[in-house]
């Protein structure tokens, strides 16, 4: 059971933080929240009291004997501010502190996350954006706000990032991972693209994006800038990434061309469509009545990650490859995968041998992740999450 601070600071997303609170307790962590004095105009002490079953004290004068502002922070595992807004993200960026929960940030030695929540003009802001910054440096892990409906009728980036994933993001930290991302950018493409045949129809394939998003929670984790273009995923959003959705291979192409321009590290996990229609239909493609199938033509499609790895300069990023591979009376997965992992140029390639559809839609995986340089590497079955991280692990071995 590890010991946790939820701080909430006033903004109107502070209600989100009662499930965040909910999700920790009932797997058997204790927390103490402590509230900002604004936050209290969303959210009274007695719900968080009630809800924890500590006192939710805003003020370093109160219970003065306890030395709160100073033994809460000393004892924490883990301090989470959700939301953060501009004003907590700022004061603590300067170091300030004019209430009880910006002491405890000054006193705590444990891993620091924050939650932004605040509008998008807000979150743009150059100040924030240079406090954001000021923060990562010093090994906090700031997550990026989710793009969605903000206060009103507005919409855009700065909403705060769904409590769920939030809770992740925390678990993953409270493993003690090391902060060997911080200061770099990385960008990773998940799910399957689809090429559409007609305005009903489309080719396609059964990625669920379940291993791009691992790879994702598990570098925000580590203090990386996480980008993930996603292709046709239907998970809630990764907290703490920048999420640039796609359709089409040519979308994505596109996409992490953009991405990559300042990219540390690129991980393919996408799996783009081979092939697209030479032709787009306008109207549905109908049965003919004597029977017999249209024939469709089919182009093939860009090789991305080959593309990726041909506009590099030097070393720079690190790129990763996936195969999804089957063996053959010609080849094993392994020797598919060699000549792939030569015929690409990537740094690392992550075998996954899909026969009978092993691994699409799971949240468990295996892989052998090979390397230009000869290593070989063995994931037993287990959790995307694992893998995600020994991935990383293989990344920062070979990262400027």
């Amino acid at each position: 059971m590890s010991e946790i601070v939820l701080g909430v600071s006033g903004g109107i997303a502070s209600y989100k933080a009662a499930e965040l609170l909910r999700l920790f307790t009932e797997a058997g962590h204790s927390v103490r929240v402590i509230p900002t004095a604004s936050s209290l105009n969303f959210v009274g002490a007695a719900t968080w009291e009630a809800l924890s079953h500590k006192p939710a004290q805003t003020d370093v004068f109160e219970h003065v004997d306890e030395v709160a502002h100073v033994r809460i922070g000393q004892g924490a595992d883990l301090v989470l501010v959700a939301p953060a807004t501009a004003n907590i993200v700022a004061k603590a960026a300067q170091g300030l502190a004019d209430d009880l929960l910006t002491n405890t940030l000054l006193t705590a030695r444990c891993p620091v996350i924050f939650a932004p929540a605040m509008h998008t003009e807000m979150w743009e802001n150059a100040a924030t954006q240079a406090n954001v910054a000021t923060l990562r440096s010093r090994g906090i892990v700031v997550l990026e706000p989710a793009v969605g409906r903000l206060t009103g009728s507005d919409t855009g980036k700065g909403r705060l990032p769904d409590p769920t994933q939030i809770y992740a993001a925390a678990l993953q930290v409270l493993e003690g991972r090391s902060q060997d991302l911080a200061g770099k950018h990385v960008v990773i493409s998940a799910g399957g693209t689809r090429e559409f045949l007609d305005p009903v129809r489309y080719l396609g394939n059964r990625s669920s994006g379940r291993q791009g998003y691992a790879l994702a929670e598990a570098a925000v984790s580590r203090g990386a800038r996480v980008t993930v273009v996603a292709a046709n995923v239907s998970l809630p959003d990764p907290a703490g990434a920048e999420l640039v959705r796609v359709i089409s291979t040519e979308d994505l192409r596109r996409s992490m061309h953009l991405a990559a321009a300042d990219a540390d590290a690129i991980v393919m996990a996408a799996a783009p469509a081979d092939f697209r229609p030479a032709e787009f239909v306008d109207a549905k493609i109908k049965k003919t009545a004597d029977g017999v199938a249209p024939e469709i033509r089919l182009l093939e499609n860009p090789d991305i990650l080959a593309e990726l790895v041909a506009a590099r300069t030097s070393k720079r990023p690190v790129i990763v490859g996936f195969a999804a591979e089957t063996g053959d009376a010609h080849s094993t997965v392994i020797e598919h995968a060699r000549a792939k992992l030569a015929r690409k140029g990537c740094d690392l390639l992550v075998v996954n041998d899909v026969s009978a559809g092993k691994v699409f839609g799971s949240d468990e995986n295996e892989a052998v992740i090979l390397g230009s340089d000869g290593t070989v590497e063995e994931i037993s079955h287990g959790p995307k999450i694992t893998l995600a991280h020994v991935i990383w692990d293989a990344v920062v071995q070979r990262v400027d």
